[in-house]
């Protein structure tokens, strides 16, 4: 198996353990799992920060890597973009069915199209253009699924959560494109480290004026899950984006969205309207024949290239 793949299926699979730990220290989920405090997204954010920090000091400083890498412009970038992006989705995980909230985020890689046309100035099969149009009406589809509520006990969806869900996806997008900027100039573990030396000022303050939740018993221990399992995550993504072509890679983090869909119905009892699944298909049709066509394109140009054609 090609590593990339491998390393991104990987990555999938703690980013799966990450969004279940959050989903159910959040609100509404006492039920399920008894006593459990519901927990404000920020305060995961930073939980998960503090322990990525400790992580990431240790193996920089283990391997004598400079602390604050190379290209200082694209590793801020990657930063901040990637805090903005977690944080929002951990709130979206609190208030959208669990793999409606998955499946929104992996809109990111149609914002690394947008931003590839504006950033790096690629050109966009029209092809692109319509399978972008059709995940875009997926969500849509979505957002006016209420209007064909049959008035059974189904999930109901926030149109202003599905909004944030989809801004999250705009910074994710931002972030794999800086993690690829930063492909030949720093190690993946100087790039994971970014997000929380950016990311714990902000939730720090966040949790100091808007609220804090002192953690009980089992919780220390979901809470280091999530801060382990994202610090994995995150270097495994890294080292997949590192390995080869994103447009080759990406497409299998979608084997995510199958775990959320089923975890979230056996586990979490969130039932989605036949309209919803529809809009969720969409999206992911939209979304991986996009990276399909967008691979194709770029073999075409190295295969040009090569051959001495322009």
């Amino acid at each position: 198996m090609h590593k990339g793949i491998l390393f991104i299926l990987l990555s999938g699979a703690c980013f799966f353990v990450v969004n279940f730990f959050v989903k159910i220290l959040g609100p509404g989920q006492n039920e399920l799992f008894g006593e459990l405090q519901s927990y404000p997204a920020h305060e995961l954010v930073l939980a998960r920060s503090l322990v990525s920090i400790a992580l990431s000091l240790f193996v920089i400083k283990r391997r004598k890597i400079p602390v604050f890498g190379n290209n200082k412009k694209w590793l801020i970038i990657r930063g901040f973009s990637g805090t903005i992006a977690l944080t929002i989705f951990f709130y979206t995980l609190h208030y959208l069915p669990l793999a409606l909230a998955a499946t929104i985020q992996y809109l990111s890689p149609i914002f690394t199209v947008i931003l590839a046309i504006i950033l790096l100035k690629e050109k966009v099969y029209t092809l692109q253009w319509i399978f972008i149009g059709v995940s875009f009406l997926g969500v849509g589809i979505i957002g006016i699924s209420k209007v064909f509520d049959s008035g059974q006990n189904l999930e109901e969806i926030s149109f202003f959560w599905l909004l944030l869900g989809i801004i999250s996806a705009a910074f994710s997008g931002l972030a794999y494109t800086a993690i690829m900027k930063l492909k030949t100039t720093d190690k993946p573990i100087t790039i994971v480290f970014y997000f929380p030396l950016i990311a714990i000022p902000f939730m720090t303050i966040l949790c100091l004026f808007h609220s804090f939740t002192i953690p009980n018993g089992i919780e220390w221990l979901f809470l280091l899950i999530i801060g382990v399992f994202t610090q994995l995550a995150q270097i495994l993504l890294t080292k997949a984006l590192h390995e080869g072509s994103a447009s080759l890679i990406m497409p299998f983090q979608y084997v995510g969205a199958i775990y959320a869909f089923v975890i979230g119905y056996s586990v979490f009892n969130e039932k989605l309207s036949f309209i919803i699944n529809i809009g969720i298909a969409l999206i992911l049709f939209g979304v991986i024949i996009n990276v399909i066509l967008r691979r194709r394109k770029l073999e075409n140009v190295k295969f040009n290239l090569r051959h001495g054609k322009h």
